[in-house]
């Protein structure tokens, strides 16, 4: 479900705009770069924060 948010945030933005993104748990940790990269999209960055929130910065396909 997660990603589906996230594909959805993607798609409002414009080729090439970046996209912040927290997550928490291990599923979307797993799933969201992994998916974002099959479907095209450059994970920027990634890095952890306290509370176990991590931190997913994407650029936009395009």
């Amino acid at each position: 479900m997660t990603f589906v948010r996230v594909r959805l945030a993607l798609d409002r933005l414009p080729p090439g705009a970046i996209l912040d993104v927290l997550l928490k748990g291990d599923e979307p940790l797993r799933n969201v770069p992994r998916t974002a990269a099959e479907q095209g999209h450059q994970v920027v960055s990634q890095a952890e924060l306290p509370g176990g929130v991590t931190r997913l910065v994407l650029r936009r396909k395009g």
